[in-house]
């Protein structure tokens, strides 16, 4: 085997972070793809909702309010990364329950609530983000989450 074959975290991670370049917020660019089984499922990435227009374009509310990160989620106009990744598999079809999500930033308490309800067992992000209630109900819902970062280029 080839020493530069990337590990499945580094190959999936790899691929979260290239679906993040999709992203259309102006604050924070994610992205997220659900695997089951070393297959991808479905990705998704942060922005307006399909036919409206881009934050880019019309400004970002919680900016303009100065309100910090892991507050006032209905205040952005914006879907998140895992959010869509999951309503993907619902408009196609596509089962998720007991499948792995890589996501380049720690889920929000909105989508982690999502993911479990989803099924998901596991969450695989890169960096962190400020939302306590998250941690907590991830934890409690005992869907594993784990830190897995990669390493800068060369």
């Amino acid at each position: 085997m080839s020493e530069n074959r990337p590990t499945l975290d580094e190959y999936f991670m790899r691929m979260a972070h290239l679906v993040k370049s999709r992203s259309t917020c102006i604050r924070r660019n994610v992205g997220a793809v659900i695997v089951k089984d070393k297959r991808v499922l479905t990705t998704g990435y942060n922005g307006a909702p399909k036919g409206l227009k881009h934050c880019a374009e019309v400004g970002c509310l919680r900016e303009k309010l100065g309100i910090a990160q892991g507050e006032r989620h209905e205040l952005c106009r914006g879907v998140h990364a895992e959010q869509n990744a999951v309503i993907q598999a619902a408009v196609f079809g596509v089962s998720i329950k007991d499948a792995t999500l890589f996501v380049t930033h720690h889920p929000c308490s909105v989508c982690a609530k999502i993911l479990i309800n989803a099924g998901i067992e596991e969450v695989v992000y890169d960096s962190g983000y400020a939302d306590e209630l998250a941690e907590q109900v991830l934890k409690e819902s005992g869907i594993t989450v784990r830190k897995f970062s990669l390493a800068p280029a060369p």
